[in-house]
């Protein structure tokens, strides 16, 4: 199980949220002799069915699985160090220390103590979460390079990187080192995905499978030299065969219940690309986490840059449109000018001549169509009342707009016209009443003269 877990480890950064399911859940801490008994059996009998390779060396793995086991399970239910009730206290504490992952287990005075780590079946710190499947085939040559160096560093030296890696090949004319992506991980560590191109003499070129290229690297003094420009691992990047894809689902990881293990597969929300891994210990649960806040990052700045591409794209669109416009409004001026001047020079290359037929059928035509226009009940109504409309949306526009104004040239003559009448109507009505003014001062005046001509008869 460990070759498969190293093959998969390097896509656990790919995770859906985990789904725990701890074996604390399933007993309570004041666990009886008893059950915590039947317990390990039935983890007893988990082992002993394990398919182990063939072979006299599997058989001496499981017996030495077995050997383990038991003595977990002793130092767990029945320690036999003092021969009195402090051995059971001894067997909580062993417990205590199984459950944490960590420690000694004493139970013998003839045989030395069990080491407990995380990878023991009793470990209640266990989860299980999900993978990407890796797509790529062996045919595709790509190897994955974890660095012990910055994001930044390794894009910044990606050629010298390229150039040790040809000089760790051997310096072969027709290998061609290539770098399929560049990838931050955490731990200011970093994924490179290479491959290699061979090229033959005819011109051909191929690229080497990527477990011909993961072979060469993993040996001891290519492994030194790799170490030395800053490889900390190198894992292939190929897809899973059927056989090996179901012995993975159907054998648990060492230390993980069936029972979690069958519930993780039924929970696997994406058979077809996820796959379940465990997660022993803390530490690995902050790498996943930390692994996952690396990838919502990524995933956001990609989503701003695309906001920017997108805001960008509008931007040149709306002025795409306004040259659109712009050149329809002089494509119309320039149609324009061209007709005046087609006019122009056919009145000046008909000049002198009769007016043909078709000019005279061209006349008539134009005749009728302007006489219905002008006719008042059929066109000219609804042409006005259109253009009236047309004058009143515009002058509406231009109010609420408030940016810009404009007048039609026609309604604006009406209203040069009206205020023209308007000061004329004025000026007559002033003229009329500085007459009258002058007549009543006749009046007045008038008046006056009779008063003294009456008043020096009298006298």
């Amino acid at each position: 199980m460990d070759g498969w877990t190293s093959i998969i480890g390097p896509y656990k950064r790919k995770i859906s949220p985990a789904k725990t399911q701890t074996l604390g859940e399933r007993s309570g801490d004041e666990t009886s002799v008893s059950r915590l008994t039947a317990h390990l059996m039935s983890c007893d009998m988990f082992y002993l069915s394990f398919p182990w390779p063939g072979g006299l060396f599997g058989q001496q793995a499981g017996q030495n699985q077995s050997t383990q086991l038991y003595q977990q399970v002793t130092a767990l239910s029945a320690p036999t160090l003092l021969g009195d009730e402090r051995d059971s206290i001894l067997a909580k504490w062993n417990q205590l220390q199984a459950y944490w992952g960590t420690g000694k287990g004493y139970y013998s005075n003839n045989n030395p103590p069990v080491e407990f780590n995380q990878e023991n079946p009793f470990c209640r710190f266990k989860a299980v979460g999900y993978s990407c499947i890796p797509m790529s085939k062996d045919e595709d040559g790509l190897v994955v390079l974890i660095l012990n160096k910055k994001e930044a560093d390794v894009r910044a030296q990606q050629q010298q990187l390229v150039e040790s890696l040809h000089k760790i090949l051997g310096n072969n004319q027709t290998l061609t080192v290539n770098v399929e992506g560049v990838k931050a991980l955490s731990n200011d560590q970093t994924e490179v995905i290479i491959y290699l191109v061979e090229r033959s003499p005819n011109g051909t070129s191929k690229r080497i499978p990527a477990s011909t290229l993961f072979s060469y690297l993993e040996q001891t003094n290519i492994k030194a030299q790799l170490t030395q420009i800053g490889v900390a691992m190198s894992v292939t990047r190929t897809e899973l065969s059927p056989a090996q894809l179901k012995q993975l689902l159907q054998n648990a990881p060492a230390g993980v219940d069936p029972i979690i293990w069958e519930q993780a597969k039924v929970d696997n929300p994406d058979p077809e690309k996820l796959i379940p891994v465990p997660m022993v210990g803390f530490k690995e649960l902050l790498r996943r986490l930390q692994i996952q806040e690396q990838m919502t990052k990524q995933h956001q700045t990609r989503v701003d840059i695309i906001s920017n591409d997108i805001s960008e794209l509008q931007k040149n669109q709306a002025t795409t449109v306004a040259k659109i416009a712009q050149y329809k409004r002089k494509l119309m001026d320039l149609s324009h000018r061209v007709l005046q001047v087609l006019i122009k020079q056919e009145i000046q290359r008909k000049s002198g001549y009769a007016i043909q037929v078709d000019e005279e059928h061209l006349r008539v035509q134009l005749d009728t169509i302007q006489s219905e226009l002008n006719a008042p009940t059929q066109f000219k109504g609804r042409l006005n009342e259109l253009m009236s409309q047309i004058r009143m949306q515009n002058h509406f526009g231009a109010v609420r707009s408030e940016e810009r104004y404009s007048v039609d040239a026609d309604l604006l003559r009406e209203i040069r016209q009206h205020l023209k009448q308007q000061q004329e109507g004025l000026s007559h009505l002033i003229s009329v009443i500085k007459d009258d003014l002058e007549d009543i001062k006749l009046i007045e005046h008038g008046l006056s003269d009779s008063g003294h001509m009456r008043g020096g008869i009298l006298s």
